[in-house]
């Protein structure tokens, strides 16, 4: 990655990093808009360019209008303003300022901001501002609501959860003792119905849980066989909130967000030098869900961070892929820890090259860990070093490289054991990445040689999000934004 202002330092003191290329195009939040805005990436409709040593971004780009649209971003959010009337974030103006940034640096001359972007950027700055320090206006300026009142509300609504968890064991116990090869005649109404009453409950996760089970009722070959696994871990979510007073703490925080309860961050932060793995959005029903994956280079630590869109609109965080952000963290709780809220950042700085990972034999073990203390986890965060994309007989696979080394040195298998502890493996790729672009993306990097892959690793195999050139991976610090590929 490179500096913008000649590795010009902001007031944080962090080097102020000049996104990609590649890294721009993946804030699209859509096809059309990376098309756009990539258009838009050349000085012609651009006047008035500008940066700073905080990492702002301005310019006018001159439309249909006879007022070009006055567009600014701060790169240490990101955010971005702009007078077009796109719904969009980023619009195609925000991202062919940014593309126009970062393949043409003469364009943008250090300056201070026109008046009307040092105004939007001001008012960034006193928001936040306000939110760091309370007793300058903050919401907790306000003081506490009222305790009694929040433990009743979350009491009466513990209740109605409580009251759905019963109702759906009936339920269940009532389909297995009627068969479950008969499930199938009963349409899907009668999931639908049943997902209804757990929304009536108040208990969100346990009718998303529902709604998957109706799904596989005549999904194909084998499906009695998977409605039956997915019966039993609804089975186990309710006898686990049924008894959660029994269970630790972290498991009990565990089921209680699975059933869907609102949590909070808690915890002292932690801050750190966050490399931004992966960024991508899934629809899920009349929103859509962002989640960016990042690993904290001191703490070690992977962290997901979750934003959410309404219908038609894309999540308004997003956050540039391998770029390195000097950031707080507090993390939710539950198992694992995962999912962590973004808190105050102190600047973006270069990439520094992957996280360290493991062999490919050892990501099996890491996910049957993971289940230990979430056992509804569908797949859990891994890094695979020196893997190689090749073809299999029901689709492709990722194979440790050096079949002769042992998959990882904290083995529980002893040096003179079987020959098959010692050689490297292979694990199926994920089905759904299976029909994405992203795959050929990852076998052309590789070409046949060894690659770092970070993704997910779960019952279905791995999901591939991003990978790092064979000859940069290795050298880790040695590498630039250029060399990590985003998958999804």
């Amino acid at each position: 990655m490179q500096l913008s202002h000649g590795g010009e330092t902001s007031p944080t003191g962090a080097p102020v990093a000049r996104w990609s290329v590649e890294q721009v195009l993946a804030l699209a939040p859509d096809a059309a808009s990376r098309k756009a805005g990539t258009r838009l990436g050349a000085s012609g409709p651009w006047s008035g360019t500008g940066c700073d040593a905080t990492g702002a971004v301005w310019g006018l780009c001159k439309g249909s209008g006879s007022t070009p649209y006055r567009t600014v971003v701060d790169t240490t959010g990101p955010a971005y303003a702009c007078s077009c009337p796109s719904r969009k974030f980023p619009c195609k103006h925000a991202l062919g300022l940014l593309l126009l940034r970062a393949s043409d640096d003469a364009a943008f001359r250090p300056a201070e901001p026109a008046d009307w972007a040092e105004e939007w950027l001001a008012g960034r700055r006193a928001r936040a501002a306000r939110e760091s320090s309370p007793a300058a206006g903050g919401d907790s300026a306000q003081g506490p609501a009222d305790p009694v009142a929040a433990r009743k509300r979350a009491e009466r609504r513990a209740e109605r959860v409580t009251g759905g968890a019963q109702e759906l064991e009936q339920r269940l116990a009532d389909l297995l003792r009627g068969g479950l090869a008969a499930t199938d005649r009963s349409g899907y109404g009668l999931w639908e119905e049943t997902a209804a009453r757990m929304v009536d409950a108040q208990a969100p996760g346990l009718a998303a849980r529902v709604r998957e089970l109706g799904a596989i009722t005549g999904s194909g070959a084998g499906w009695p066989v998977r409605l039956l696994e997915e019966c039993a871990l609804v089975h186990l979510l309710d006898t686990a909130w049924l008894g959660r007073d029994r269970l630790p703490d972290p498991l009990a925080a565990t089921v209680r967000t699975r059933v869907g309860l609102p949590m909070s961050a808690e915890g002292p932060p932690v801050r750190d030098q966050w490399l931004v793995l992966a960024q991508y959005d899934t629809p899920d029903g009349k929103i859509v869900t962002r989640r960016i994956w990042l690993y904290g280079r001191g703490s070690g630590r992977t962290a997901l961070l979750l934003s959410f869109g309404a219908a038609g609109r894309s999540p308004d965080r997003a956050l540039p892929v391998g770029a390195t952000i000097d950031a707080e963290l507090t993390p939710y709780p539950g198992g694992g820890q995962l999912r962590a809220e973004l808190g105050e950042q102190f600047g973006t700085t270069a990439a520094s090259g992957p996280p360290p990972g493991i062999a490919a034999a050892a990501a099996p073990a890491v996910y049957g860990n993971a289940l230990r203390e979430d056992p509804w986890l569908e797949a859990w965060p891994v890094t695979l070093r020196d893997v190689i994309p090749v073809p299999s007989k029901d689709g492709w696979q990722v194979a440790d490289a050096h079949a002769g080394a042992r998959a990882d040195s904290t083995a529980d298998e002893p040096a003179d054991g079987p020959a098959d502890a010692r050689t490297g493996s292979a694990l199926p790729i994920a089905p759904a990445a299976l029909s994405r672009p992203g795959l050929w993306k990852l076998v052309a990097l590789s070409g046949g040689g060894p690659v770092t892959v970070f993704g997910e690793i779960g019952h279905r195999g791995f999901d591939p999000f991003a990978a790092w050139a064979p000859d940069e991976g290795e050298q880790g610090a040695g590498t630039t934004s250029g060399s990590v590929v985003q998958l999804v």
